[in-house]
């Protein structure tokens, strides 16, 4: 058997005024996906518990079989391992994003999409605060980064009852009430607002406002934890699979079940990803792994953005370069299925992470058609099948050797 995901991240959305009440999934022509629905099913399932946070970390663990209750400790040690750092037992991984705040407002927090080595500049600034010996920041890829806690036997000053909010929920909203909460809050509240200070005059800054684009004016803090113990993904399902993203976040999750990355350049993360590149690299893959996820940012990207018209365009890229060209590869085998969902919903209306149900479009061998015609939020309302708890969705997809 051969399988293929495919996760257009955040596109599950509500109905749109603009487009005379439908969600973006509905106005997008996917006939790629509706033909799936049509040859086998479409459900929903729910991938975040309420009491979690509604973000991609909870969210795609759960959908790639793997219960948050159990295993989520936290997003930025999953970004930790997409680099290949391994974190000891009294290590803490933080996520660092650099961000643009004018007045106590979150008016960006990609900071204009800064470029890495913008990045990785202003990060050395702020490291000359830190104990370098216990505390470390790393550069990611642009906005995205990491603080390291390195205990070596030293209790670390957070714990499960720390609060962060993530700076995406955060857009264009007020950030006063949403500074760091709990053990160890006050450190890194301090070091958010040291960071303001010394990269008001920093150079790169000045040189981007010279640019016409919004300066970093700090770092924001967020998703710190341990790293989990994911048990490998084919001991739990008895296949092997490899992972196609930009993100980091999913190559961690990726490295801690087993999965390796296909690293696909022009892939971004982003709504200008070279979206044929990754089906290309997609379709390569089917012969030498059992399964092969492709994970697309740019639907939650444009979510975050509120634009409605680029969330449309990032969906019938995704269809048409994505999945119509691995739904034809995988005719080539006996046996295969298919499933296409997203992780969570991201409406264009909260520009953030939603709690809720998504919708999903299944088919392949042994996966018997049921009445749906089109794969969209409405159908899978309609649908009976639901996975209330989402991490069960996948014992369902594949289909375990006995």
């Amino acid at each position: 058997m051969k399988y293929a995901i495919v996760i257009p991240d955040g596109c599950a959305d509500e109905p749109q005024e603009s487009l005379g009440g439908l969600t973006p999934l509905q106005a997008a022509k996917t006939p790629a996906m509706d033909s799936i629905a049509r040859a086998g099913i479409v459900g929903r399932a729910n991938n975040v518990p309420g009491h979690l946070p509604a973000g991609s970390a909870v969210a795609n663990m759960s959908l790639l079989g793997y219960d948050p209750n159990q295993y989520f400790t936290g997003r930025a040690p999953l970004e930790a391992a997409a680099q290949g750092i391994e974190l000891g037992p009294d290590d803490w991984a933080v996520r660092c994003n650099l961000v643009t705040i004018t007045d106590q407002i979150m008016r960006d927090f990609t900071a204009d999409h800064i470029s890495t080595e913008e990045a990785t500049t202003l990060l050395s600034i702020v490291q000359e605060e830190l104990n370098a010996e216990r505390w470390q920041f790393v550069p990611g890829v642009s906005y995205r980064n990491l603080l390291l806690f390195r205990g070596e036997g030293q209790a670390p000053p957070f714990s499960n009852e720390t609060r962060c909010t993530p700076p995406h929920d955060l857009t264009d909203k007020s950030v006063s009430d949403d500074y760091p909460r709990g053990p160890g809050s006050d450190f890194l509240s301090d070091l958010m607002a040291r960071s303001f200070q010394r990269f008001e005059d920093a150079p790169v800054n000045q040189a981007r406002k010279a640019a016409n684009k919004l300066p970093a004016t700090n770092i924001w803090l967020w998703g710190l934890g341990r790293t989990p113990d994911l048990p490998s993904f084919e001991s739990r399902y008895g296949v092997q699979g490899k992972m196609i993203t930009a993100v980091d976040l999913l190559r961690g999750i990726a490295a801690l079940i087993g999965w390796p990355r296909i690293e696909v350049e022009g892939a971004t993360g982003y709504t200008d990803t070279d979206y044929a590149a990754k089906g290309r690299a997609a379709i390569a893959a089917v012969d030498e792994t059992d399964l092969i996820c492709v994970h697309i940012e740019a639907p939650d990207e444009a979510s975050h953005e509120g634009d409605v018209a680029a969330k449309i365009a990032a969906l019938e890229s995704i269809d048409e370069l994505i999945v119509a060209p691995l739904l034809e590869a995988l005719q080539r085998y006996d046996n295969s299925r298919i499933l296409v969902t997203p992780d969570h919903p991201t409406p264009i209306r909260t520009k953030t992470h939603s709690h809720g149900f998504v919708p999903l479009a299944m088919s392949g061998t042994g996966i018997s058609p049921d009445a749906s015609k089109t794969y969209d939020e409405v159908c899978a309302a309609a649908s009976h099948h639901h996975f209330d708890q989402g991490h069960e969705l996948m014992s369902a997809f594949v289909d375990k050797p006995a």
